[in-house]
């Protein structure tokens, strides 16, 4: 017998589905049988939401968009509205959104600091008290919430983006404790995704090519993970097989965090 996750007449919210993690997420979850509304700051038109709309309904999913901004607590609450006026419920919820904000300790002002606790930290606690009453109504309903393996262990010049990502492992024991059974609580920290993001890091190296082959040399799987490999993990922690996790968070990072040191 074949093992299958069936997520029919599940309605999931992923935030942050223009691109990379978000889309990959919301392709899985459709591919699953699920609904799924997204949102991200880009508008309805705009290629990239053609394409996430396009994911979702290929796989026989209603799909809905909506522009939210996840740092203004107006358009989350417009955004858990329209999902439900859209599907009548809310089952999962996959707080993704966030983005690099690497400063550096000693150069980061309080402008950044305060722009990347709001977007990578306050924005996953606002939205996910915003949808608590949608996901409890189910008595089954479930958070994932997107944090990093820079959660877990970091390199020089990636705060303030690590102390948010570090403190959203408290954030899922919190949501956790304080909100099951009805609720549960994961946190997901993927490592060196192939996105346009760490593309963008990749190439503010002199080689590119070379940092990347570098990095992927560094994991024992020697390869980088796909955003796809990210979104099957969020419909296993989502799926009652999963029923027993809650109030941790899974790092999958190719085992880089297995290294003491670089060889």
């Amino acid at each position: 017998m074949a093992f299958t996750i069936d997520l029919k007449e599940k309605v999931v919210l992923v935030t942050g589905v223009s691109s990379g993690i978000g889309l990959g997420v919301a392709r899985e979850f459709a591919r699953a049988g699920a609904d799924v509304a997204g949102c991200s700051r880009k508008a309805a038109n705009d290629e990239s939401i053609v394409t996430y709309v396009e994911a979702v309904e290929t796989e026989g999913s209603r799909g809905l968009y909506v522009q939210a901004d996840v740092t203004k607590e107006q358009d989350l609450e417009q955004l858990v509205r329209k999902v439900i006026d859209t599907f009548g419920r809310l089952d999962i919820l996959v707080s993704n959104a966030g983005m690099n904000v690497f400063e550096g300790a000693e150069h980061c002002d309080e402008e950044h600091w305060r722009y990347n606790l709001d977007l990578n930290l306050a924005s996953h606690w606002r939205l996910a008290k915003l949808c608590r009453p949608y996901l409890k109504q189910t008595k089954e309903g479930v958070i994932l919430l997107m944090t990093s393996n820079h959660a877990f262990c970091t390199i020089p010049g990636c705060f303030p983006y690590n102390v948010t990502k570090t403190a959203i492992t408290g954030l899922v024991h919190s949501l956790a404790i304080e909100w099951g059974p009805e609720i549960r609580t994961v946190g997901v920290a993927p490592g060196f995704i192939d996105t346009a993001g760490n593309d963008t890091w990749f190439n503010s190296f002199p080689d590119a090519n070379a940092e990347r082959q570098r990095t992927v040399d560094h994991h024992p799987v020697k390869k980088l993970g796909t955003a796809e490999e990210v979104g099957a993990l969020c419909v296993y922690l989502a799926s009652p097989i999963a029923c027993f996790i809650s109030g941790t968070t899974v790092l999958m990072d190719g085992g880089r965090s297995a290294l003491m040191q670089d060889f």
